[in-house]
């Protein structure tokens, strides 16, 4: 008899195997039971008839509690009623642990329970949805990069240097000298450019805003790719394929997770490129007219995102933000220096920034100057400055968070039910 997995059984109808898992729910009717047994691919019902088993068999059923595991037997039979369309006609079953009373149930619970019980919220339907979402949507990021030659090179998470600006820096000791938890992966892709043309880096990125809103996190995953001799029209093209190419692969992998979630897709179906593109002095006017408050030269806050958002289906872009409110980095608009060469592409429906690049500072002379006028130690950018030195030509790249593109996926009201277990700035735990 084989041990199968709940979402392989289509292929096993009428034939006796074993499921292991956990009980999700049961109910009684009469001389009989009915167990949703969940294994972590999926549910199916099984049903304990007491003239198909032993006593022990069937009384065992009554002390099963939620959550309590077990290994079950039976012929898989196919029932379009039951869910997942198959059920199991149980012939015994063995209990492994009855679990003790269960925290997490049918009830409401506030948000502040549920994060504290993270690590036993996340056997729920929806949070397992979520992330089985976020499963593929990372999947998607590496077949996009991978399908087009794209190189992964790992960036370190210890870092003597920042790359978005020092006040968001996590610090810590390292051997006697002060470290810094990674920002982004950016500049140590800039040197894979330059060794292999067309990398991307993804993992970990830290940031220590003191920040409470729905869209930050304090520990979240970026995916940065960077390629040599892209100015900043092409590194657009290529954030609009990437976006386009994870949301409709998530439409095809993810039907019945989206369906979980009660996620309206009408708005994901739309997600074709182009993308329109809105010169930031274009956006500062769409903000004025829609009575918002808002001075060239400023950066947008999420009511700004939000309200520019409402004109547009699609994610859209806004470009050559100033460059006084920009990294060190990013190339100036040699028409106009006041702005800078860069994107950010923004989400329809109120979730704000979810790509932003640039194209890169290629001239030495400008960036050791940039570097002296923000007081940054150049000793640490030594190494940086070296791809300046040794062969330097124009490239572009940007950063996709992918818990912020994931809540605007899912249409969620925090990124926290985004990621397995969130770091905020009051959490830690679980």
């Amino acid at each position: 008899m084989d041990w199968v997995y709940v979402n392989k059984v289509s292929g096993y109808v009428g034939q006796e195997v074993e499921i292991k898992g956990w009980l999700y729910n049961k109910r009684h009717s009469g001389k009989l039971w009915f167990l949703l047994v969940r294994d972590g691919t999926g549910i199916i019902q099984c049903v304990v008839s007491k003239a198909d088993v032993t006593e022990e068999t069937f009384e065992n059923c009554e002390k099963l509690t939620q959550e309590s595991s077990l290994t079950i037997s039976g012929i898989v039979r196919e029932d379009k009623r039951a869910p997942g369309g198959y059920e199991l006609l149980v012939s015994k079953g063995e209990i492994i642990q009855i679990s003790q009373e269960y925290p997490i149930t049918p009830k409401e619970h506030g948000e502040t329970f549920l994060m504290d019980h993270r690590h036993l919220w996340l056997r729920s339907n929806r949070q397992h949805a979520i992330l089985r979402v976020r499963h593929q949507l990372i999947k998607s990021c590496r077949e996009f990069f991978d399908s087009r030659d794209f190189v992964l090179v790992d960036s370190p998470i210890f870092t003597p240097n920042a790359c978005e600006g020092t006040s968001t820096l996590f610090e810590t000791e390292y051997f006697g000298r002060k470290a810094y938890l990674t920002q982004s992966g950016q500049l140590y892709a800039e040197a894979g450019a330059m060794a292999f043309g067309k990398v991307y880096t993804f993992g970990p990125t830290f940031r220590a805003e003191k920040s409470k809103t729905r869209r930050h996190l304090t520990e979240f995953w970026m995916i940065e790719p960077e390629v040599a001799f892209y100015d900043l029209d092409d590194d657009m093209r290529l954030i609009e394929d990437h976006v386009s190419f994870c949301v409709q692969w998530v439409l095809d992998k993810c039907k019945d997770e989206l369906k979980a979630i009660e996620r309206d897709t009408t708005v994901l179906e739309k997600v074709r490129p182009p993308f329109p593109r809105v010169h930031y002095d274009d956006a500062v006017k769409m903000l004025k007219e829609m009575n918002i408050p808002f001075e060239w030269g400023g950066d947008f806050g999420a009511p700004d995102e939000t309200a520019l958002a409402e004109k547009f289906e699609t994610p859209f872009f806004v470009t050559h933000f100033p460059s006084a409110i920009k990294a060190f980095y990013m190339k100036r608009d040699l028409q106009r220096p006041e702005c800078a060469l860069a994107c950010d592409l923004l989400a329809p429906e109120g979730y704000g920034e979810i790509v932003g690049g640039s194209q890169r500072e290629d001239d030495l002379s400008i960036l050791l100057e940039r570097i002296r006028k923000e007081n940054l130690p150049q000793e640490a950018y030594e190494w940086y400055l070296d791809l300046r030195r040794y062969g330097t030509v124009p490239h572009s790249g940007y950063g996709l968070g992918v818990e912020r593109f994931l809540a605007w996926i899912c249409k969620l009201p925090h990124v926290r039910e985004t990621i397995p277990f969130a770091r905020m700035i009051y959490r830690l735990n679980p």
